[in-house]
């Protein structure tokens, strides 16, 4: 964890080097000194406030994962709470969102992943991520569907777009984000509709 007193102009550049750093040379090539280099500070400014590279990765994720939060929340704010659907279709559209799909973030997510197998405390992190967005899902489909159907659809919604992303930031052409929520609003639809007519 960074340490208190970290200067706030140094936070989002260094954050934004790591990412841009992962984006250029991957995980395993983005060391402190690259990283220090792209923020234009010391590599002694790293080991200081964030304990190093892991310190700087972990405030990396818990920066994104906030953006992430925030973007959902704003677009949730703006819908009436009995406009399910449109609730729902808000927390696809923020997953989705353009500062979650720009390349760096992408790569970020990709290594944040990866190195979350293997390190408790970003696997923490993953899997506030993950319940988060199933509590989400699951408390608007809640509204509309039984407890257990609301529980199976939010699985569904979720697993459709953790592949989704995880496709498209695979692919030579990236995210494609329209497709993306359009799959996943015709999955939505497809189940609401199923329980409606049995």
């Amino acid at each position: 964890m960074p340490k208190v007193g970290m200067p706030e102009i140094r936070r989002p550049q260094l954050i934004n080097a790591t990412m841009e750093v992962i984006n250029e040379v991957g995980l395993t090539g983005a060391s402190v000194a690259l990283i220090s280099r792209k923020a234009g500070v010391s590599a002694g400014i790293i080991n200081h406030y964030f304990g190093g590279k892991h310190g700087l990765l972990e405030a990396t994720m818990r920066s994104v994962l906030k953006s992430l939060g925030t973007g959902i929340t704003e677009r949730l704010r703006q819908i009436p709470s009995d406009q399910v659907i449109e609730r729902i279709k808000a927390i696809v559209e923020g997953n989705f969102a353009p500062q979650q799909t720009e390349s760096k973030v992408v790569k970020t997510w990709l290594a944040f992943w990866s190195q979350s197998m293997h390190d408790h405390s970003l696997y923490r992190l993953q899997r506030v991520n993950e319940r988060r967005l199933h509590s989400h899902l699951r408390g608007e489909l809640k509204k509309v569907l039984s407890t257990q159907r609301a529980e199976f659809v939010a699985r569904g919604v979720a697993a459709l777009i953790d592949g989704l992303w995880l496709r498209g930031a695979l692919a030579p052409e990236g995210i494609q984000r329209e497709k993306a929520i359009e799959l996943i609003r015709d999955y939505l639809a497809r189940e609401i509709e199923l329980t409606e007519v049995h």
